[in-house]
């Protein structure tokens, strides 16, 4: 049958206009999806830290009066720090009571055999018992090298029960765990950092040398404390008495100390007190005013005035850092 004109017209008009909106509809499809196409950003890994560059100077304070008594409460206003002779600004001050990343680096060699690891096993459990609960722990063991026994754990009876199935053997690479410990605290979870040395600080097996070590404490915010196991045949000998002068200049450029304990009962408050140390200390944080990243080592002085009736306080920490931007682990 025959259709009219103005009815073909018609049918066809609707065809275009179907025909129209169908195109349509297939280029907002594509454009939604052309959209939805952008890649996704990654997943960030929790276990990777993030390195972030700062030129923030942080410094770890401890503060003792005349009878080494740690002492709490102070303010900002106490603390006056001098970067290169010139007095800074403190943009970040605390007095928390903040969880550590705490690196254990314990001398399993030949010569810390017999009575000797015995008890510095035993004295650590006074250190782990008395330390936040937070802390969080890296077990380094070293005999000829150094070696990861524990990443990352908040387990302290689990790093104790590790340190019982090593044997004393062979010689002593402690300047490679030193380098090793600085690594790990340094990508730890806290922004407190801390090595713990148990050795008789006889180095006889290390691919790095004294020199090299002592350059990145400097360069370390790693507070380190150090307790010589030395006997009454290692004191007056030269060995010992090099080992004695390792941790001693070790520890003291970064803020810590080193001790000896001569018994039993002195070693285990020793542990203890590293431990209530590390609770009691300030932060502080400041930016340079005249930085310039010139490599160069800038000496840092923090004096702290005691409050109206107290005497005299005592103020540690590290000594200076060199002039290149810091790198931060978040």
């Amino acid at each position: 049958m025959a259709v009219a004109a103005p009815e073909l017209f018609g049918r066809c008009g609707n065809l275009q206009r179907f025909a129209l909106l169908f195109i349509a509809l297939i280029f907002t499809s594509l454009s939604l999806n052309a959209q939805q196409a952008e890649p996704t950003p990654p997943i960030d890994d929790p276990e990777q830290p993030i390195k972030v560059k700062t030129d923030l100077v942080t410094l770890t304070l401890t503060v003792t009066d005349l009878y080494g008594r740690y002492v709490s409460g102070l303010t900002k206003n106490a603390f006056t720090v001098f970067d290169s002779n010139q007095e800074q600004e403190i943009t970040f001050f605390s007095d928390s009571d903040a969880p550590v990343s705490v690196g254990i680096l314990f001398d399993v060699s030949g010569s810390m055999s017999g009575e000797k690891i015995v008890k510095a096993q035993a004295a650590l459990r006074r250190f782990i018992n008395s330390s936040h609960p937070n802390d969080e722990y890296f077990l380094i063991a070293f005999n000829n090298r150094a070696q990861l026994l524990l990443d990352r754990t908040r387990d302290g009876e689990a790093l104790l029960q590790k340190l019982t199935l090593v044997a004393p053997k062979q010689n002593t690479a402690l300047y490679d765990a030193v380098y090793l410990g600085i690594e790990k605290v340094t990508r730890g979870s806290h922004q407190k950092r801390a090595l713990l040395i148990i050795s008789d600080g006889q180095d006889n097996a290390s691919r790095y040398n004294f020199g090299e070590v002592r350059r990145l404490m400097k360069e370390s915010d790693v507070v380190t404390y150090a307790v010589g196991i030395i006997n009454g045949g290692d004191a007056g000998s030269a060995l010992g008495m090099q080992g004695q002068a390792f941790l001693d200049e070790l520890t003291s450029v970064t803020g810590g100390k080193s001790f000896y304990p001569t018994s039993d009962i002195e070693m285990d408050e020793i542990f203890e007190r590293i431990a209530l140390e590390l609770r009691h200390q300030y932060s502080i944080g400041y930016t340079p005013t005249d930085f310039r990243l010139d490599g160069k080592w800038r000496k840092v002085k923090t004096k702290v005035k005691p409050p109206r009736g107290l005497p005299r306080l005592t103020v540690r920490s590290r000594e200076g850092y060199y002039a290149t931007p810091q790198a931060n682990y978040k």
